[in-house]
């Protein structure tokens, strides 16, 4: 779990002593000051400090985790006084796995508080679950061993037409809030029978809001889940990524056919992305924007990498000029097939094709609308499912020639 956050509605910080620890995660002995184990065995509300704990309900993320957690608020003038110091403990228990709980703690440091503060604290806490149904135990006390708890039940569960969906955690499982987006993926055992597939991507990392300033955290990260995706399917083993920009007109990263997609080295390239700030001699081009996604479809589908799929994801990109269908229809004849995972969190607001989408009609693709991790999870079980099927015929037809 990440640290907790310490959002204020006044110019004071919370200052963490350490980041939030998880203090067992396998059943094994936990040692626990003798008064915090018996607020959390007796299960009774406490408000010698006043303090509102709202639970988190646990929600699928596009990386097929749980993510849960908690907004706890603490009116300022509970704290007034000389330097104070919170400990934050909780423990989640699978109801599954009663024996199995698993312990979290954070220390914070208050600065001194006038007897006239005004305004509240609000302190964070978020955590990763696989499957199931969870207790949490929760308590906070300060220097003075005034208590605040707090006890709440979750629920985890996925819906029966959902099922046959594998999330990334085990049922019954707790876990750190896995906030890092960028890091190297675990190496994936591939299915070493058949000739692995070769699969080019390309993202356009772009907010859902055309005119946002900056993408937001979740955008980045349902983008970035549809590459791991991509990136553990065993059937798949030679990569090419082109993260792109068309705001910016920029190709932002490329990878050329490895045999894993480099997570690091994107999300680093990735942090040179200023939206909104277009070179100016881009701008002077009436349609620059169109002529930026025209000459990038035609390099890469042009080029001698003969992948087995090529497939486009992001946001709708709503151009005023469409990609020219003859400038397109020299590549028409491409022997593999092309898809179009279309990011939109809330589809009906721009329910017409966009640019990209009217762009892969000419190679007569397949679109999918990502607006939940269901949709990211049974597109790319269909896409795989065409993929290995194409690349079957298109085997089968080199056999007959030969």
């Amino acid at each position: 779990m990440g640290p907790i956050a310490a959002l204020l509605s006044c110019p004071l910080l919370f200052s963490p002593l350490a980041a939030q620890t998880l203090l067992s995660s396998d059943g094994g002995p936990v040692h626990l000051v003798g008064s915090d184990l018996a607020v959390l065995e007796a299960q009774e509300v406490r408000k010698e400090i006043t303090c509102t704990v709202t639970p988190d309900k646990p929600t699928l993320g596009f990386d097929l985790r749980y993510h849960a957690g908690f907004n706890i608020t603490v009116p300022l003038k509970e704290l007034a006084g000389s330097e104070n110091a919170l400990t934050i403990l909780f423990r989640v228990t699978p109801l599954d796995h009663p024996s199995e709980p698993t312990y979290f703690i954070q220390r914070y440091t208050v600065p001194n508080v006038a007897e006239d503060a005004g305004g509240d604290a609000l302190l964070q806490g978020s955590l990763d679950l696989g499957e199931g149904n969870y207790h949490v135990d929760w308590l906070m006390r300060d220097r003075q061993q005034r208590v605040c708890s707090s006890f709440w039940d979750m629920e985890a569960v996925l819906s029966p037409k959902d099922k046959e969906m594998k999330l990334e955690m085990p049922a019954n499982s707790i876990e750190a809030f896995h906030a890092e987006q960028f890091t190297e993926e675990p190496p994936v055992p591939r299915i070493l029978d058949k000739t692995p597939l070769k699969i080019k991507v390309l993202v356009n990392f772009a907010p859902q809001n055309a005119g946002a300033s900056a993408m937001r955290p979740q955008d980045t990260s349902a983008l970035v889940s549809i590459l791991r995706r991509l990136a553990r399917e065993p059937q798949f083993g030679k990569f090419s990524v082109v993260a792109f920009n068309i705001q910016e007109q920029k190709v932002l990263y490329r990878q050329d056919s490895g045999e894993a997609i480099d997570f690091p080295a994107l999300g680093e390239a990735l942090n040179s992305v200023k939206l909104g700030t277009v070179d100016a001699s881009k701008l002077q081009r009436k349609h620059g924007d169109t002529e930026f996604l025209t000459e990038l479809i035609q390099k890469e589908m042009s080029g001698s990498d003969h992948p087995d799929a090529l497939i486009f994801a992001g946001p709708k990109v709503m151009l005023d000029a469409s990609v020219p269908e003859e400038a397109l229809k020299p590549l028409t004849d491409v022997d593999y097939p092309v898809f179009y995972m279309n990011y939109a969190l809330n589809p009906q607001a721009i329910p017409w094709r966009d640019s990209i989408g009217r762009a892969i009609r000419m190679f007569r693709g397949t679109e999918f609308t990502i607006s939940r991790p269901r949709d990211m999870w049974f597109s790319v079980s269909d896409m795989i499912s065409r993929i290995v099927k194409s690349s079957y015929v298109r085997k089968l037809g080199v056999q007959a020639t030969q």
